[in-house]
């Protein structure tokens, strides 16, 4: 088993064209069955200041390929979705 701290040291990156999306920051579960989902990264390419909010890059569980002893290797992610602050007050 695998806890969220050492998935957290893991570098995210992107088989198709060796992109680093950053480290996960949380993941998001399914309440009724307990199954991952997604990952949940901060996006490495927005800066927030003292009172800004960074974005949330969200990865679905589908796209992970391998979780490695280093990395965690997704597919795909050709523009990762980001929530918007309206889904978040949703």
């Amino acid at each position: 088993m695998v806890t969220l701290s050492e998935l957290q040291i893991k570098e995210v990156i992107v088989t198709n064209d060796g992109k680093r999306l950053g480290q996960l920051s949380d993941l998001e579960i399914d309440g009724n069955n307990g199954r991952i989902t997604a990952l949940v990264l901060i996006a490495k390419d927005k800066k927030s200041g003292v009172f800004g909010k960074s974005d949330e890059l969200i990865i679905p569980w589908k796209n992970v390929e391998v979780i490695g002893t280093d990395v965690i290797l997704v597919k795909e992610v050709k523009q990762p979705a980001l929530y918007s602050e309206q889904e978040l007050l949703e």
